[in-house]
């Protein structure tokens, strides 16, 4: 890609990412009064400025210590939990506030960001994965927001490649020391899905690994067509060893940044986890975790492939009348949580059923 072509493509991007910080208080219950609060819970520091992930505290989930994605929503917490298979979940972008010392990238030892993703994106997204799942998420030097709409797209794109190389760190570290051949589930958020679709291009893609690969979901970051030439979109519920992605819009709205997307991205209904455009009703939406981590909404909303995203009527949930934007981008995850968290069994049950 060109290097106008590439600041383009980072410009377009960071209109949606702007949406994150307009409406994140009202899917991630959580202020930054919270945030200061656990500061101190942050206090440890890298002597190179770069994460070790031989120290648990470079793990913003770990299943040698309890973190956030542990937590349970109050009513499943009598469900049946195993741990069959392992989680690698990356964030979305935490780094959105004015640009600290550090610069294009995150501070890996900073305190309130590492609290902000650990009580925002870990609890709220990277728990949907663990009824059956070990779940493993990487503190790495993520890129600030502002490296999708640079003025300098060579250092922009140099943040990027800085947070993948943690991200490519972080990995191999769990494969030499965790995985011990298990199955692997990759899952990702925005600015985590950028580095989800490099990772199973370099790690799975016509390799070994891609033998243990349940299931990719990459969510909320537009898939390219002919992203992968072995590993596919998943066209059923059932199917393993392929991807899952989608990106949630008001029902009619049509994103700009979309708009001028050369061809449509590959996209999966999180309802029916299907490709095709068949409408599913809300009545098939099980349940979204949004303000409140402890309740349950049940069909909030519905759910329908139109030109490479997923096309939803207005969510219904308390005080939903005051959600006004047209991009759900923030709760692309959570609108769909609990069929995410069945799916995720079914898709387990599967891979298991077909390596006897």
């Amino acid at each position: 890609m060109m290097k106008d072509q590439k600041r383009t493509f980072l410009q377009l991007e960071a209109i949606r990412y702007l949406f994150i910080g307009i409406h994140f208080l009202l899917i991630f219950s959580s202020c930054a009064d919270k945030y200061l609060a656990y500061k101190n819970l942050y206090q440890f520091k890298s002597e190179d400025k770069k994460p070790d992930f031989s120290n648990l505290n470079y793990w913003a989930a770990h299943p040698l210590k309890w973190d956030p994605s542990d937590s349970i929503p109050k009513p499943l917490r009598k469900e049946v939990r195993d741990t069959l298979v392992d989680v690698f979940f990356l964030h979305p972008t935490i780094y959105t506030m004015e640009l600290r010392d550090s610069g294009l990238n995150a501070d890996i030892d900073d305190a309130y960001l590492n609290a902000k993703t650990d009580y925002s994106s870990i609890l709220y997204q990277a728990s949907v994965f663990n009824q059956h799942a070990r779940i493993y998420a990487p503190r790495f030097r993520e890129a600030h927001i502002s490296a999708y709409f640079p003025k300098d797209t060579a250092a922009a794109l140099k943040a990027f490649d800085l947070a993948y190389e943690d991200v490519k760190a972080a990995f191999e570290y769990y494969l030499k020391n965790y995985n011990h051949g298990r199955p692997i589930i990759i899952a990702s958020h925005s600015q985590g899905s950028t580095h989800a679709l490099h990772l199973l291009k370099d790690y799975f893609e016509n390799k070994p690994l891609q033998k243990q690969l349940v299931a990719a979901y990459i969510v909320g970051m537009t898939i390219p067509q002919n992203s992968f030439s072995s590993l596919k979109m998943c066209e059923d519920s059932l199917q393993t060893g392929c991807i899952c992605g989608w990106r949630t819009f008001r029902n009619g709205y049509k994103a700009p940044y979309v708009e001028v997307e050369k061809d449509f991205s590959l996209v999966t209904n999180p309802i029916t986890w299907k490709t095709d455009s068949i409408y599913a009703p809300k009545k098939f939406n099980t349940g979204s975790v949004l303000f409140k981590f402890n309740k349950i909404y049940k069909r909030t909303t519905d759910a329908q492939i139109y030109e490479g995203v997923i096309w939803v009527k207005r969510p219904t949930f308390p005080w939903s009348f005051l959600y006004s934007t047209k991009n759900y981008h923030v709760g692309d995850i959570n609108l769909y949580y609990m069929n995410i968290r069945e799916n995720v069994g079914q898709r387990i049950n599967s891979y298991f059923h077909s390596s006897r």
